[in-house]
Formats: structure tokens, sequence, C-alpha cells
């Protein structure tokens, strides 16, 4: 649930952010950038002013500004963004279908990026729904692939059955999207993935995303320099994500059904118990309680 009073970024924290940002580069006002950082907090649903700042800190904060640049009409953003992810756009497209039929997909959606349509006399932006819990290019891939299943949805609504005794092809066949059942299937890969981890990457885990230590604080626990740190985290999560990558593709899901269980684990995060995902030694090990919970995006 959001929380029900509107968050109000402190001015410090506003500030640090905003810098580390380099949100005046497009540029964004320091009111639409903390509007921003609000619909984050509340679309999160942060209970208290201190998770909300870890929860700030932690998100793709140079990302967040450009959405939010874009959402506001800033044409050097919008430049940026077009240069930057219409090729990536393609790409995933091209992922989607090699024969092409997805890019139509990924060039409809700049409509819904910039916003054309009028609503109220004032622009409705798509981006605005993105919150830099994920980076932007995760996020534009998730909704390529959204649309891909919306379209292959209302086209088999129209397809005629199988003769019986036909067996159907992949083709024909619903992929598995579900909400409850890709997030099932996310956390069941993701326990895998963390399993493999060496001991030490997972009781690494467990300090920062399952008791929500900072950074600073891990690297005192573990006698490892922040950087450090850091560093080892990164790994550690690309080594999850390749891990769970080929759990999915092992367990027949395309790329478009693979690509909308990260969009479902990246909008549940800060719900899912990460503790459970770390194991329950590594979690006693780092003072995990059963109520702990993440507000940072493992993937």
């Amino acid at each position: 649930m959001s929380r029900p009073v509107a968050y109000t970024c402190p001015d410090s924290l506003l500030d640090r952010l905003y810098d580390g940002a380099d949100a005046g580069r497009w540029p964004v006002t320091r009111a639409a950038f903390a509007s921003a950082l609000a619909r984050s907090v509340e679309h999160a649903g942060m209970s208290d002013d201190a998770a909300a700042e870890r929860f700030l800190e932690g998100l793709h904060l140079a990302d967040l500004a450009l959405a939010t640049a874009c959402a506001e009409g800033s044409v050097p953003a919008w430049d940026h963004f077009v240069e930057k992810y219409r090729p990536m756009l393609h790409r995933a497209a091209d992922g989607i279908d090699s024969g092409g039929g997805a890019r139509e997909l990924a060039d409809g959606l700049y409509a819904e990026l910039f916003g054309v349509s009028d609503k109220g006399g004032q622009r409705q932006s798509l981006v605005r729904y993105f919150h830099g819990r994920s980076s932007l290019a995760t996020w534009l891939r998730a909704v390529l692939a959204q649309r891909h299943v919306d379209r292959i949805r209302a086209t088999r609504r129209f397809e005629p059955l199988v003769e019986d005794g036909e067996a159907p092809s992949a083709a024909t066949v619903d992929p598995p999207t579900d909400r409850r059942g890709l997030l099932g299937l996310m956390r069941r890969a993701v326990s895998a993935a963390v399993a493999r981890l060496a001991p030490r990457d997972r009781l690494r885990l467990a300090c920062y995303y399952a008791q929500n230590l900072t950074l600073a604080e891990t690297g005192r626990l573990l006698a490892e320099h922040e950087a450090t740190v850091s560093r080892h985290l990164t790994r550690a999560r690309q080594a999850i994500r390749q891990d769970v990558e080929r759990q999915l593709d092992e367990a027949g899901l395309d790329a478009a059904t693979v690509d909308e269980c990260f969009a479902a684990a990246v909008e549940e995060a800060g719900r899912f118990p990460v503790a459970e995902w770390m194991g329950s030694h590594e979690s006693r090990k780092a003072g995990a309680g059963e109520r702990s919970k993440s507000t940072r995006p493992v993937l």
C-alpha cells in the first residue's frame, strides 16, 4: 500500500540525490525531481523516513532524472533518450521476434513515452510510471515485452481451435504470464541461484538486502572496504541474474516471458521476503528477522 501521507524529500537529501543524478544536465527542476522521488517512495510503500532514504539512495537516479525530464517535455532529454534507447529497443524487439514484427511495437512506444495525447490539458507520458528501481533500459524492455504479450493474446482470441489430434506448436501456446506464477518462478530461480554462490557472497547479500545494512556497515561487519563490498555485490548480482536467466531458459520460457518475469520481480522489489532467498543460515548471521524486507532491487 502507498503511504497515506505524501512523502516530502528533505532538502539536504534532495540536494545530494539531485547532484548525484546530474539532473541539472537536462535540466530538471528540483521540484520536478522531488515529485518523481516522492512517487517512487509512495509506489514502494515505504513505512518510515529512514527506510525511504535508504530506498532513494539505491535508485537508478540518473535514469530517473532523464525520465523525469522526458516527461516534462525537455527537448535535450528527449533527443538523448532517442539516441541512446532507440537502438536498444530495436535490438530487444529483434530478440522477441527475429522476423521484425516487434519493431513496430518498439517504434509505437515512442508516442506513449513522449506523451502525445493530452488529458486535462496536460501531456500524459508513459515514463511517469518509471520509478527508478530498475535501470531505464530494463524497464523499457519489460514494457516492450508486455506489449508483445498483449498483442499475442489479442490475436489468439480470433485464431481457430486446432483439429483433434493436431499438436499445437510453441507459437500457439500462451506463455505463463500470470503474475503470481511469474513471481513464483522468480522466487525459486533466485533462491537456487543464491544457494550456488560462495558462502561469503551469500552473507554479504544477506547483510545488504535482508538486513538493509548500508555498504559501510556491511564493510565494517565483514572487515572489507566499502568499495570492495560494492564491487562484490555487483559481481554477485550479475551472477544471480545470469543464473536466473539460464534457469528460465531451461524451463522453456521465451525471451518475452523472461523479460516479464524480471519486470514482475522489479515491480515487487521491497515486498519480497528477501531473507528467505538468502537462506536461513546467512540470514541468522546477518541478524535478519522474519520481518526484514529489502528496499533494494536484487536484480
